[in-house]
């Protein structure tokens, strides 16, 4: 038998699983009603909150869908929609499943079919590896938050500088993926780049939209920047590499 990645067993499992997160999310939606009327909430702003979220997840959930489509490529369509339904990033995900792939001598991208091994171990790959950080919070989150809040009792100013290197820290690791093929531009190559370009594309889309908040003082465009950076990214991809082979 012939293991196919859109096998329909595979999309039974995964609604299934899927279903169930769904119904965690209402109850603790009902919870969370119920809680608000007991303390006296304001029901017309707790309705106009649930709009107004409702409204702001739909172009976030378009970016999940085209980050989906890029996935099902290698993937087949059930294992993408389980990642990136539940737990999961395009950026995280593709390279997980790219550094899955490379160990076993693929090239993410141009997989036409894998066997039931190989996408049984990229699946352990792309899940094991982001449920760490799941298993680490309960740890170490507390200790680490403890350590902020003490060095910014003694010096703000230093706090703050901790803080903005965390986060160029976490920035610069996934720098250093986009950068790796780089160097083959110096061999003639133009390949490497196709994600420098991709990246400059977003960041561009992202301090326009930076502008257009300061300059119309609307809020909501903040809360659109990511999803349509990403979205725009990922189309310009497509001429870059048509251009650059």
């Amino acid at each position: 038998m012939t293991f196919s990645t859109n096998a329909p067993i595979l999309f039974v499992i995964v609604g299934i699983i899927i279903l169930v997160v769904f119904l965690q999310s209402v109850y603790f939606l009902v919870k969370a009603l119920r809680r608000a009327k007991e303390i006296g909430m304001d029901m017309g702003k707790m309705k106009k909150t649930m709009r107004t979220a409702a409204i702001f997840s739909i172009m976030p959930a378009v970016a999940i869908v085209i980050s989906v489509m890029t996935l099902s490529k290698d993937l087949g369509l059930a294992l993408p929609w389980l990642r990136l339904s539940v737990i999961g990033s395009l950026s995280y995900e593709t390279i997980a499943a790219s550094n899955a792939e490379s160990a076993m001598g693929l090239v993410f991208g141009t997989v036409e079919s894998l066997t039931a091994q190989q996408y049984v171990t990229i699946a352990l790959v792309m899940t094991i590896g982001i449920m760490v950080g799941i298993w680490l919070a309960p740890i170490l989150c507390k200790r680490i938050l403890n350590g902020m809040v003490r060095i910014e009792d003694r010096d703000k100013k230093w706090g703050d500088l901790l803080q903005a290197s965390l986060f160029i820290g976490m920035i610069s690791a996934f720098l250093g993926y986009v950068f790796s093929d780089f160097g083959t531009v110096f061999k003639g190559e133009t390949t490497g780049l196709i994600p420098v370009l991709v990246m400059l594309v977003s960041a561009i889309v992202m301090m326009i939209a930076g502008v257009l908040v300061k300059v119309t003082k609307w809020r909501g465009i903040s809360d659109y920047a990511l999803p349509v950076s990403l979205i725009v990214g990922m189309a310009s991809a497509i001429p870059l590499t048509m251009w650059l082979g």
